[in-house]
């Protein structure tokens, strides 16, 4: 599948089933949004297994197949509401492939799964080992704390939550951004301080074709990016970087103490397997 979905895997409103008969079977939670969500949930179909599948966004229900034993929850959760969606559903075991930089959603599930005795497993997407970074931070907060922006060009392809962050360097270096083409996006950019025409709207994936000439059009010296992975693109921009001579600054992403943990699509799938006996 070439789309992806960043950014997406909590959720609380409705349920859409593909067929009438898929919410008499007890099902597992796979919490998606994600490219590799996408693809669990197609091989999941496959088997035939039932499954709900969380998204935040109405956009992301496309990432999908249409099937009989699949069941799409748009919206978001909270801890309350996670537990009751757990006991009316009857959920049996949750799958965990949402964003790498999605903690909130990953910590709460873990915790009702603690709590109702659910098996639980991370889909964890493979970190990049390559093509290494040319600075990589354990946080926002810790690249912001020193200097190295400071009176450069900088394009952020960070999502629009940490842009509050930047704000107040917005007189300190010159700062773009690539968000998502979504007004939540557009306004929270806005309110940090980004001006208009330093700002870019883009679905990913972005090819490498483009991604060299937008920097190249904003003579940008240092991008930031998540250390997100490959369906997050961060291969692309490294590959782009080191044509450029362009610095790449990596953050890390966020530690969390997952129950169970892998990077193996087979994996996963045998968990989902396991489930049903």
């Amino acid at each position: 599948m070439s789309r992806r979905a960043e950014g997406a895997g909590e959720a609380e409103g409705e349920i859409i089933q593909n067929s009438p008969h898929s919410s008499l079977l007890t099902p597992l939670w796979l919490i998606g949004g994600t490219q590799e969500s996408a693809q669990l949930a197609e091989t999941i179909a496959l088997a035939d297994l039932p499954c709900i599948i969380s998204v935040t966004t109405e956009s992301a229900r496309a990432l999908y197949p249409d099937a009989a034993c699949l069941q799409v929850w748009v919206g978001r959760f909270t801890l309350l509401e996670i537990e009751a969606f757990v006991q009316q559903q009857g959920i049996i075991g949750v799958l965990d492939a949402s964003h790498p930089y999605a903690v909130e959603i990953s910590q709460t599930a873990i915790a009702v799964c603690r709590n109702f005795n659910i098996p639980y497993l991370r889909y964890e997407r493979p970190v990049l080992t390559q093509g290494a970074a040319k600075g990589k931070f354990d946080s926002f907060e810790s690249l912001l704390s020193g200097d190295y922006l400071q009176g450069r060009r900088v394009l952020l392809t960070v999502g629009y939550r940490p842009l509050h962050l930047f704000q107040s360097w917005q007189d300190r270096a010159t700062l773009f951004a690539r968000i998502l083409p979504s007004t939540i996006a557009l306004e929270s950019a806005l309110k940090a301080g980004f001006t208009n025409d330093r700002l870019i709207c883009l679905r990913p994936p972005i090819s490498a074709a483009l991604e060299a000439a937008l920097w190249r059009q904003w003579h940008i010296s240092v991008v930031v990016t998540k250390a997100s992975g490959a369906p997050g693109g961060e291969d692309v921009k490294r590959t782009v970087a080191a044509e450029l001579g362009i610095d790449l600054i990596a953050i890390d992403r966020p530690t969390v103490e997952y129950l169970q943990q892998t990077s193996d699509l087979s994996v996963a799938l045998d968990f989902c397997r396991m489930l049903f006996g």
